[in-house]
């Protein structure tokens, strides 16, 4: 089950950071372009929260059964010195969390705009800030803090 987990996380970070990205640059072109707020906008907007949404509770799942995690808080002491354990055991779970939440925000807050410029800014603003995030907390194959393959496959 771990393994299928940690597939279908490393899987859907594509989705997020896909939908992420589109809602900022659809958000930034209505915004500077002045254009309508439509249902394509709406629906994308509600899909990346989605898409983060799920995201996030793999996540949680596999913080909470990950071998990793157990040896990360079996000697804390002595493992909060080591960048990959806090990389996992605090950074990774805390700034993704967080990034979820400022995804929620700004879309709550968007949906409740009734000026079309205000919705797309505000989906901005708080998508970027949240983007910046997540690019950050990502292990990507060349971080110096922890470092994963872009794409980790299924194995039994």
């Amino acid at each position: 089950m771990y393994s299928l987990l940690i597939t279908l996380h490393s899987l859907f970070r594509w989705f997020v950071l896909s939908g992420l990205l589109y809602s900022v640059f659809r958000a930034y072109q209505g915004y500077r372009l002045d254009t309508t707020y439509t249902n394509l906008e709406n629906g994308i907007r509600y899909w990346t929260v989605t898409f983060s949404h799920i995201q996030l509770a793999i996540g949680f799942s596999l913080y909470f059964s990950s071998p990793l995690i157990r040896l990360f808080f079996s000697d804390l002491k002595k493992n909060i010195h080591d960048g990959n354990f806090i990389f996992f055991g605090i950074y990774h779970i805390l700034l993704m969390t967080s990034s979820v939440v400022l995804i929620t925000i700004g879309s709550a807050l968007s949906k409740r705009k009734s000026i079309d410029k205000e919705k797309f800014k505000t989906t901005f603003i708080w998508f970027s800030i949240a983007l910046f995030l997540i690019f950050i907390s990502i292990p990507w194959p060349f971080s110096p803090f922890a470092n994963r393959p872009y794409l980790r496959g299924y194995s039994l």
